[in-house]
């Protein structure tokens, strides 16, 4: 089990180090489940673990590169239907260890950017955030990714759970 970090004085690490502590907690749960319950839904929205992975990856390029450095993806919104940000969660057909090492990639893009920019250093218009007026500083787009994260990896607990009972498990999976 992956361990969450420890206390530090440098609040740009340890957020850091808060985002590869979930990134390594999602993958964990993925990792033990059967390549059957990764692309089938246990919820009545109808996300699976695979397009979970898939939203995560999406949702860090998004706000980092897309958001904060105003950088021209070209689909911000890939994790879901049509591409548009109201859409549901689509079940990726890839592999999840190509999800898993988009998720990662994402992750060393973001580290490296957060690296690079002061922690109250607004984000850039013309990306997410349409004028200057509406831009966000990069410590709160940090925030908003790390209870994204949280969030999620607690709505993986959740489906892990109920596929270890619907397995006949007792143990976390």
């Amino acid at each position: 089990m992956t361990a969450e970090p420890g206390n530090s004085q440098d609040v740009r690490e340890l957020l850091l180090d808060y985002f590869e502590f979930y990134r390594r907690t999602v993958e964990e749960k993925v990792r033990g489940l059967q390549p059957s319950e990764l692309y089938a839904s246990q919820l009545p929205s109808g996300w699976t673990p695979a397009g979970l992975v898939n939203h995560l990856a999406h949702m860090e390029r998004r706000w980092f590169r897309w958001a904060f450095l105003a950088e021209q993806i070209d689909d911000p919104f890939g994790d879901r239907e049509g591409g548009v940000r109201s859409g549901p969660m689509v079940n990726p057909d890839q592999d999840i260890d190509d999800l898993l090492a988009a998720l990662h990639a994402a992750g060393a893009d973001s580290r490296a950017i957060v690296r690079a920019h002061a922690l109250d250093e607004w984000a850039a218009p013309g990306g997410r955030f349409a004028d200057a007026d509406s831009v966000a500083q990069l410590h709160w787009i940090m925030l908003h990714v790390l209870q994204e994260y949280a969030r999620h990896a607690g709505h993986l607990d959740i489906a892990c759970e109920l596929r270890a009972a619907n397995r006949g498990d007792t143990g976390e999976a």
